[in-house]
């Protein structure tokens, strides 16, 4: 219902993608902020700490892969189109060869 009304009101001014990078960025930066939590607290000593901090620095590399990936296509968007190739070289047609009539036997 309230989607509804939103669409209703017009408010949307963000693409799909532009939320996505935005969110990836946020979930980079909180990953990089709980890890430096947790090794400022002393908690990553611990084996659970430490798969922790290994989770959440598994989780910003998946997301800054993502916004690398985000990056990168946006960049190919913005260069020049690829000049097209050059025409090739017209090659002569295979002349025809004559055929001699084959002797018939009897």
């Amino acid at each position: 219902m309230l989607y509804n009304i939103y669409l209703e009101l017009n408010l949307r001014t963000m693409s799909d993608r532009g939320f996505l990078f935005l969110f990836s960025v946020f979930m980079i930066a909180a990953s990089l902020a709980a890890t430096g939590w947790l090794l400022a607290t002393g908690q990553a000593a611990t084996v659970d700490g430490l798969f922790l901090v290994l989770t959440a620095l598994l989780t910003a590399v998946v997301f800054a892969l993502y916004v690398m990936y985000v990056i990168h296509r946006a960049m190919e968007a913005v260069a020049k189109p690829p000049a097209p190739p050059a025409k090739p070289a017209a090659t002569p047609a295979p002349a025809k060869q004559a055929t001699a009539p084959v002797p018939q036997q009897n």
